[in-house]
């Protein structure tokens, strides 16, 4: 299996994390799944500073990280920091199914897009691939959230999924900007909705 296919079958595992409270939220409570965060978080960050700081060098982060994460956060941490600040961000008022759309977006959208868009001999997408993103992050949406809500989401998540901004010779890496602008923008249109 190639590295990029292993990387996108990772990438979508963190939909058990949406999926596991939408099955079972007796069960699996949505404090259950912000504490599961907030711990991946903190392991993510040590991780990440042996990585970046002390050097530490495991084969795994030479199969699955980018060329532009070997000296920047890697994108399975900003993954986990996305998802966090979604799922935290249901503690000062965002809707639960806007979380749970949001991280849907990133987990099985965001995997998408890159499979299409890895065939690709440049860091731009064709404008098909992100139109295929839009539509299914837009569907993913839709269950949870109204019809213009979705819309704003699947805009928000693709225009993250495009574009891939370096900040003081940081990456910002679309596995922390689909989510969050995804349920920005969702939470945008639920309150101009009323």
């Amino acid at each position: 299996m190639t590295d990029e296919v292993t990387r996108r079958l990772i990438h979508m595992s963190g939909m058990t994390v949406p999926l596991a409270y939408l099955f079972g939220p007796d069960v699996v409570t949505w404090r259950l799944v912000q504490g599961f965060l907030a711990a991946a978080l903190v392991v993510v960050v040590v991780l990440e500073y042996l990585r970046l700081s002390v050097g530490l060098d495991w084969a795994i982060y030479d199969r699955l990280t980018r060329e532009y994460e070997q000296d920047n956060p890697a994108g399975y941490a900003l993954y986990i920091v996305g998802m966090a600040v979604v799922a935290g961000s249901v503690s000062i008022g965002l809707p639960v199914e806007v979380a749970v759309a949001a991280m849907l977006m990133l987990s099985i959208g965001d995997p998408i897009s890159g499979l299409l868009g890895s065939a690709e001999a440049s860091n731009v997408k064709q404008a098909w691939v992100l139109l295929v993103m839009f539509g299914v992050c837009t569907l993913l949406a839709a269950p949870f959230v109204p019809a213009a809500a979705a819309v704003l989401g699947g805009i928000a998540a693709t225009f993250a999924d495009g574009v891939k901004p370096t900040v003081a010779g940081y990456v910002v890496d679309d596995n922390f900007s689909i989510p969050v602008f995804g349920a920005v923008a969702m939470w945008v249109g639920l309150l101009v909705a009323g």
